[in-house]
């Protein structure tokens, strides 16, 4: 059974030697919860004494500000950032420039703050494709993201040592 984690504000769970922080759209909100679920769960089962830190946003494009926020003024304290929010193609080109443009914020803020960032807002081309990758154990992008924190978290600090 995954831990839920409800969105609606800032959540500290765990306690301990690692933080990682996640910040999630409450747009596509079944998605997403997948996703944090997945993650959070993951998470703690590989590191169970890490405090994980949620934030939410209103929607996709709102996850590089608060991401810029916690990385600019807790970044020492947090081990890595996952960024987790679902775009879904609609008839317009709006979800390829929300997704382009989310993703580029996310690596210049990684660059200049130097804290690692998971990039988990997910562009899909329907709501199949997010049911896979949000709401299925086995392909689920959470359970990855969770992963790649995890190692990029644990290379930095060794490269930093």
């Amino acid at each position: 059974m995954l831990p839920k984690i409800k969105v609606g504000g800032p959540r500290v769970l765990g306690g301990a030697k690692h933080t990682f922080a996640l910040v999630a759209s409450q747009y596509n909100p079944e998605y997403v919860q997948g996703l944090v679920d997945h993650t959070a769960s993951e998470l703690m089962r590989v590191m169970p004494n890490a405090r994980l830190v949620l934030q939410q946003v209103p929607g996709a494009f709102e996850i590089p500000l608060i991401v810029q926020e916690l990385a600019t003024k807790a970044g020492n304290e947090i081990d890595a950032i996952i960024a987790l929010g679902v775009i879904i193609q609609g008839d317009t080109d709006h979800a390829e420039h929300l997704g382009r443009t989310v993703t580029d914020a996310l690596q210049q803020i990684a660059l200049a703050t130097r804290v690692p960032i998971i990039n988990q807002v997910l562009s899909c081309k329907n709501e199949e494709q997010a049911k896979v990758r949000c709401l299925d154990s086995e392909h689920n992008r959470g359970i990855e993201a969770a992963h790649a924190a995890i190692n990029i978290a644990g290379l930095v600090a060794h490269l930093r040592e």
